[in-house]
């Protein structure tokens, strides 16, 4: 594991329109070191091309099994002490990794960090101006602010296949349930991008889904307590 290196892992499904802008935000980071690691789950479209096209890319192929496959993967090929998450659509700020990762390594005990995000339309939007209200005002969390020590992962799991939808949230249940201790930065530092394509935005399978992660919560629950 290279100490102080960050993996950012980007998983792609046929993201031609976006994921150059997504690449570009990352190459535009003030904190170094990073590799870049590209998922691509099967697309059919020019993303290979697109991601191929950076020098910076480690670029990986698999078969068509989802994000959550997609982001498993670039976790067991990360190489770095602290991982991160980018969607193929959305923009980073600059100072994105610098600030989570130097509160990071200030705070040893925190093993995750998580900022804060602005979501914009995906036309006639100018980036310099305010946002809408962040998920976070809602209070909600986003798998895309996070940066976190590898070693989280190895405490929490990964990611499970069978939520299609949600097993991003799915994560964070089971890193609360484990009581990993983490921290909420007060900064905006993603532009969440808000399209038609947005997986998020399967409102009836993420409800479904959450009822089945809520159960599996109180489940793991049930098993800490003493006596039962």
């Amino acid at each position: 594991m290279n100490r102080d290196l960050v993996s950012i892992i980007i998983p792609v499904y046929n993201g031609e329109k976006y994921l150059a802008e997504a690449i570009d935000s990352v190459l535009e980071q003030t904190y170094h070191p990073f590799e870049i690691i590209v998922i691509d789950d099967g697309s059919t479209d020019n993303s290979v091309d697109i991601a191929r096209s950076y020098k910076e890319v480690i670029y990986i192929y698999q078969s068509h099994q989802g994000v959550a496959v997609a982001r498993n993967n670039g976790i067991t090929s990360a190489q770095g002490m602290f991982i991160a998450f980018q969607d193929a659509d959305d923009i980073w700020l600059p100072n994105k990794l610098e600030v989570q990762v130097k509160y990071l390594l200030e705070h040893p005990d925190v093993e995750y960090t998580i900022c804060r995000q602005q979501n914009f339309k995906d036309l006639g939007i100018d980036l310099s101006a305010k946002g809408t209200k962040s998920d976070l005002s809602k209070g909600k969390i986003n798998l895309m602010d996070l940066v976190a020590r590898k070693t989280v992962f190895e405490k929490v799991g990964s990611f499970n296949p069978d939520y299609q939808v949600g097993a991003d949230f799915d994560w964070f249940i089971r890193a609360k349930d484990a009581g990993i201790p983490n921290i909420i930065l007060p900064e905006f530092l993603r532009h969440r991008r808000i399209h038609d394509s947005n997986v998020s935005q399967q409102i009836q399978d993420r409800r479904t889904n959450l009822l089945r992660m809520f159960k599996e919560s109180i489940d793991r629950q049930r098993k800490k307590r003493p006596g039962q």
